[in-house]
């Protein structure tokens, strides 16, 4: 179970990483990523937690011999979810405090520009500078940094575990059913 959920983990982990980088580095400088960056980074991790229905299943069939009870199967999802997300919060500080740091400016000038070309009210455009200054400065302390970055993925991989355990749950078939 152990080296299922290292593999697995590992695996998912680069798959999210690897894609994340990718995004990043087709983005910098290019103001738009902003509009799609979100849809894209949430696919990449939901492309990533398919590895857990790959694990549960494989371990199912290899090691338990077609069995695999909910509890079992949740806890290896849940493992390789929390090695996914600690390779994609390291993988994100390392992007944000060498290749991007400037996403918190360019990010809140996308984001003012935007209200502004809404037509929004000056003082609707104020609120949301001061919001995005306070949240960037917490950003900035690795808590934040880490916890926020963390529980942008985590629970996407608990609810795909979740799914894949109730999905891929078998009992053991009864003595003699199956047996011609």
């Amino acid at each position: 179970m152990k080296k299922t959920i290292l593999v697995f983990g590992l695996l998912a982990g680069a798959v999210v990483s690897v894609l994340m980088l990718l995004t990043m580095l087709l983005a910098k400088g290019n103001p738009s990523h902003f509009e799609w960056g979100m849809v894209v980074g949430y696919a990449s991790m939901l492309l990533a937690f398919t590895l857990i229905f790959f694990a549960l299943r494989s371990y199912r069939d290899r090691q338990r011999a077609g069995r695999l009870a909910f509890g079992e199967g949740f806890r290896i999802g849940l493992g390789i979810a929390v090695i996914a997300s600690l390779a994609y919060t390291l993988t994100w500080v390392v992007l944000y405090k060498t290749v991007f740091p400037e996403y918190p400016r360019e990010y809140t000038r996308y984001t003012i520009e935007k209200m502004r070309a809404e037509g929004k009210p000056d003082v609707e455009i104020t609120a949301t500078q001061a919001e995005f200054d306070q949240m960037f400065a917490d950003y900035d302390t690795w808590p934040v940094l880490l916890g926020y970055t963390f529980l942008e993925i985590f629970p996407v991989g608990l609810l795909v575990a979740l799914v894949c355990a109730l999905v891929l749950k078998r009992k053991a078939a009864p003595v003699g059913v199956g047996a011609a």
